[in-house]
């Protein structure tokens, strides 16, 4: 038997095995996730440690069977410090097993922090991780590290270059000098790398080239930059199918192929679709960085920090991110942890050619549990009613909206062309004609408290605009909580259906409008819509009536994420 399937029957056998043991054991599996009289906001089926500071995504990768997904971590409280590189496994991108830190802050060139990075799968097959560390000087280097293992599917321990620093901040502010991204190799064999910098005060992605993955030299110039930003974190560079429905691996170039530059800037993920040139290292695009009204993001929420990774078992290519908690250090500390996985997506490029669609990974829907569905019903205008019969605070829900009469639409009101600003002053609340229409989730009964995830269609010039929002204003009773709203234009024609999917998990709602075109994410906190007191409404808010084509809810069970360390470890041949 492979080592790879004979190590994913052991994860299966012991995720049965945590779900059936009934003492200590049981304890141990359970708790590391939601409890709701002791930890209302854990989640249930999003990716946490079991404790602690968590913040971005680092170097996930498929390897040998095994998906591995690395993060920042801070391995003694739950605010951000001592930053290492928490570890943990998983053989379907939803139930997950601890292990051991990767990697430790102990070296002069990284002893103030391993900041964040990227694996790469080498030639030979073998992973390779290249992370920031923050040395004596708090310089911000690159360094390397390599599994001391590579026959361990879990990939263990790891061993750090004896050549570290392997890139060194010359010429650039030794501050703004981190986060280097997978490697892709040219037509001439050699290895390429950005590292996300600023010159001059303003966002580049650091070009450097290797032949060996050791000896780094910087070209002569940024594989691209911007007069309109700040500093760069996180970049990641990838391809995307032209006309294709499959992922592609990083090193992947040809004619049908286009290139995606993400960067992290102003708390938000950026992104920018051109052409790259492998032989010249050029990369053109249009638009460009905060060029139009319009800036390209992944999504328009609580998404920070994200990383990309080739899913070479499956073919695609998936997107995770970092999501912050929206209350404070304080509460972080009560709770015991920060921070948490979005779901990982699936992400291609749109059929546009535009912009980017994603959608929650297919592995997701094993959770689904208890299903109501709606055909074909009506939504007069100034109606709410609730969809029940499933557990609301822990949910999946499909729906999609008909709208039969758009020819008196409001016309988009002059000078809120930001779609934010337009959720925020047109809220769930503000009658409209088109909209505000979609769902009340983590309501309570009386819907003193809800989260409205909705959409609003308006006439622009010569067509129709559609509008969609996440309205946290009335999420919570609790005070001392962030509860901005979030908006995003969608690119979709509204005299054919408008789609909707969101995905509820206690403090968190994840929705995809358009089929995966606009994504917003957010972070609630309700005092009284807790656990079985979540309730979930479909409302109308506007004038017309909508129809709604097809609604499906699902009860969502919960993953299973428990720490290696806590059992006897099992021994491979």
């Amino acid at each position: 038997m492979e080592v790879s399937l004979f190590l994913i029957l052991i994860l299966q056998s012991i995720l049965i095995f945590c779900e059936a043991e009934v003492g200590k054991s049981h304890q141990i599996c359970k708790k590391l996730q939601y409890d709701p009289v002791k930890q209302p906001y854990r989640t249930a089926f999003h990716f946490q440690p079991p404790k602690n500071w968590m913040n971005d995504p680092n170097g996930p990768m498929y390897y040998k069977g095994i998906y591995h997904l690395f993060y920042q971590y801070n391995p003694y409280s739950a605010i951000w410090g001592n930053i290492s590189w928490g570890h943990s496994i998983s053989y379907n991108l939803v139930d997950w097993i601890d292990i051991e830190l990767a990697i430790s802050p102990i070296e002069s060139y990284d002893i103030n922090g391993c900041w964040s990075g990227s694996a790469t799968i080498l030639a030979e097959g073998n992973p390779a991780i290249l992370y920031t560390g923050s040395d004596f000087k708090n310089r911000q280097v690159q360094n390397l590290a390599m599994p001391k293992n590579v026959l361990d599917p879990y990939l263990r321990e790891w061993i750090k270059s004896d050549h570290n620093p392997l890139m060194a901040p010359i010429g650039v502010d030794p501050q703004f000098f981190r986060d280097p991204t997978t490697a892709w190799q040219g037509p001439d064999k050699k290895w390429r790398v950005v590292v996300g910098s600023q010159i001059n005060g303003h966002g580049t992605a650091l070009l450097y080239q290797s032949d060996d993955f050791v000896k780094w030299t910087r070209s002569d110039r940024p594989l691209h930059f911007s007069n309109k930003t700040g500093m760069w974190e996180c970049p990641d560079f990838y391809p995307v199918s032209v006309d294709g429905v499959n992922g592609l691996d990083t090193s992947v170039q040809g004619k049908n192929v286009k290139h995606v530059l993400k960067a992290s800037f102003n708390d938000h993920d950026y992104y920018i679709i051109g052409i790259y040139e492998p032989e010249t290292d050029r990369f053109s695009v249009s638009p460009d960085f905060m060029d139009s009204n319009v800036q390209l993001r992944y999504d328009y929420g609580i998404f920070y920090a994200s990383k990309t990774f080739y899913d070479s078992a499956k073919s695609r290519r998936i997107l995770w991110a970092w999501v912050t908690e929206a209350d404070g250090k304080s509460d972080d500390v009560d709770k015991g942890w920060s921070g948490l996985q979005s779901i990982p997506r699936s992400i291609l490029l749109d059929k546009t050619g535009k912009q980017l669609s994603q959608w929650p990974i297919e592995e997701i829907e094993k959770l689904r549990a208890k299903e109501v569905n709606l055909e074909n019903k009506v939504v007069e205008g100034g109606t709410t009613f609730e969809i029940a019969g499933i557990t609301s605070s822990q949910a999946d829900v499909e729906v999609s909206f008909v709208l039969p009469n758009l020819h008196d639409a409001e016309l988009l009101p002059p000078g809120l062309l930001d779609p934010q600003l337009l959720c925020s002053k047109r809220n769930a609340s503000t009658e409209g004609v088109i909209g505000p229409f979609g769902l009340l989730v983590l309501a309570s009964k009386d819907l003193i408290e809800h989260t409205a995830v909705f959409f609003r269609v308006f006439k622009g010039h010569g067509n129709f605009v559609v509008l969609m929002c996440s309205d946290q204003s009335r999420s919570s009773l609790r005070e001392e909580v962030d509860k901005s709203s979030f908006g995003a234009f969608v690119d979709v024609d509204p005299t054919d259906k408008i789609s909707l999917r969101s995905l509820i998990d206690h403090s968190i709602i994840e929705s995809f409008g358009g089929e995966g075109k606009t994504c917003i994410t957010a972070r609630v906190y309700p005092k009284l819509a807790i656990d079985k007191e979540s309730r979930l409404y479909v409302f109308n808010n506007g004038t017309e009536s909508i129809t709604i084509a097809n609604l499906s809810a699902w009860s969502m069970k919960g993953a299973q994420i428990f720490p290696l360390h806590k059992r006897r470890k099992p021994q491979l041949d």
